[in-house]
């Protein structure tokens, strides 16, 4: 196990959001370095078992040698299926802490952070096809536009992706220097850590179909929770957040929730706590990673 391959946030408010039975099955769909399934274990009795899901190679380093442990390395985009395969049709509880570990944003290969001057790839998973220098040398400039805008909230996201694609015919942008080289013009001075910042997050959403896996794998989740289970997520970004909270509060990602022909409200899950839970000023003093951090807790109806 790397201690410092990441630091996890809000652990005991997530642990105390699993509300966890000692004889529970438990699934953690972010494994990582394996900081909140150490504490799962810590709570579950002899009978008790937790799965964890990582996609990522190098999170099976950490994998934890004990028999009520077991490890799926596959996207959480397909967790009922690998519950089923286990042998698993329902679960007492789930834990999402989305977004990219410390451990990846400090791998400069991995091409995640704005630190390293490295090839563009940003993919969580080794064996994905497509690359952060794909994007930007094969998507078209309205593609582009569309995905800093919406994915980074880049104000100059129209201006930034004509830059781009006039750009890359001279020579592909294919390292951090090279997109660096090609947007120079619209970095905005005195903020371009921050500028950076979105753009990376748009093209690592991009890259590895974060919304779309994440949509998916919460509509999943209604069906592999007991009654009285808990879903348990974290998220850094309000593109993240935004579903959740939808999907927690309505049973759905868009538009108000359904109702039958009585009124009553047709959703998998209740709000365990009305706001977001964040970070204390304790927290945000060890781990600045805590900042962004909201997490949101439904149990299953």
């Amino acid at each position: 196990m790397e201690n410092n391959y990441h630091v996890p946030v809000l652990l005991a408010a997530c642990i105390d959001g699993l509300n966890i039975r000692p004889e529970g099955v438990y699934v953690d769909v972010t494994f990582g370095g394996g900081g909140h399934s150490i504490e799962i274990l810590k709570k579950l009795g002899d009978k008790g078992v937790l799965i964890a899901f990582d996609q990522d190679p190098d999170a099976r380093r950490n994998e934890i040698d004990d028999p009520r442990f077991h490890f799926v390395d596959q996207n959480f985009a397909f967790l009922k299926n690998n519950l089923r395969l286990l042998g698993f049709k329902a679960v007492d509880g789930i834990l999402a802490d989305l977004g990219v570990s410390s451990h990846q944003f400090n791998e400069p290969e991995r091409g995640f952070s704005t630190r390293f001057d490295a090839a563009l790839d940003m993919r969580m998973d080794k064996q994905g096809k497509l690359t952060a220098a794909e994007v930007l040398n094969t998507y078209t400039e309205d593609q582009l536009h569309k995905i800093f805008g919406i994915y980074g909230e880049v104000k100059n996201a129209k201006s930034l992706a004509r830059a781009i694609v006039t750009g890359r015919v001279e020579r592909p942008v294919l390292t951090l220097a090279d997109f660096k080289a090609v947007a120079a013009a619209h970095i905005p001075k005195g903020k371009e850590h921050k500028y950076m910042a979105q753009v990376f997050q748009a093209l690592r959403i991009e890259v590895n179909a974060e919304m779309e896996v994440l949509e998916n794998f919460l509509s999943q989740t209604a069906d592999v929770i007991k009654p009285g289970g808990r879903l348990v997520v974290m998220s850094y970004h309000s593109l993240e957040d935004r579903p959740v909270k939808n999907f927690i509060a309505k049973g759905k990602f868009r538009g108000e929730v359904d109702k039958d022909f009585f009124g009553n409200e047709q959703k998998p899950f209740k709000a365990v706590t009305r706001k977001a839970i964040v970070a204390d000023a304790e927290e945000l003093e060890r781990n600045s990673r805590a900042r962004s951090a909201k997490l949101r807790v439904g149990e299953r109806l």
